[in-house]
């Protein structure tokens, strides 16, 4: 219920910013916050399937707000950042939902708020691991999987890659 009610288009306040959809927002803040990055990154560091990252991308291109550039050492990649216009609207955009998260963060103590965001990062790891077996489970059965379904088994095991 509260992510629902926090979706980025419901909060009028941050609506009122820019006519973007969510998922524009989204990629437009994850590129204004990890600028150079590729559409891939994006994919996986939000969880977005890419296809959605790639509509993103090509709305938000259209509209001037951000700049692809060839990748100097993988030349078939593009990375992405925002140009002013979409600098001037990111810092719009963050200083709105961090208003927003100091107000709703005000109602934990510092140790609450250490454990909730404990809880929630090991309920995000259960969800995603659950969703990849299920995922290779119906694709060892012989099930075509969707593209979707193939991104969560790869960010599963991109999250949970063992160090050397």
């Amino acid at each position: 219920m509260v992510s629902n009610l926090l979706a980025l288009n419901r909060d009028w306040k941050i609506r009122n910013l820019t006519d973007l959809d969510p998922r524009e927002m989204r990629v437009l803040i994850n590129i204004g916050s990890y600028m150079p990055v590729k559409s891939a990154d994006i994919a996986y560091q939000s969880r977005l399937d890419s296809y959605t990252v790639s509509r993103a991308v090509k709305k938000l291109l259209s509209l001037n707000l951000i700049e692809s550039h060839q990748d100097e050492i993988k030349k078939n990649v593009k990375n992405l950042y925002l140009n002013e216009a979409g600098k001037a609207l990111y810092l719009e955009l963050i200083n709105a939902m961090d208003e927003r998260s100091k107000q709703l963060e005000s109602v934990l103590s510092e140790d609450e708020q250490a454990v909730f965001f404990d809880m929630l990062a090991r309920i995000e790891n259960k969800t995603e691991a659950l969703l990849a077996e299920q995922a290779s489970e119906f694709i060892k059965e012989g099930l075509d999987a969707p593209t979707d379904q193939k991104e969560l088994i790869r960010w599963h095991k991109k999250s949970n890659k063992k160090p050397n």
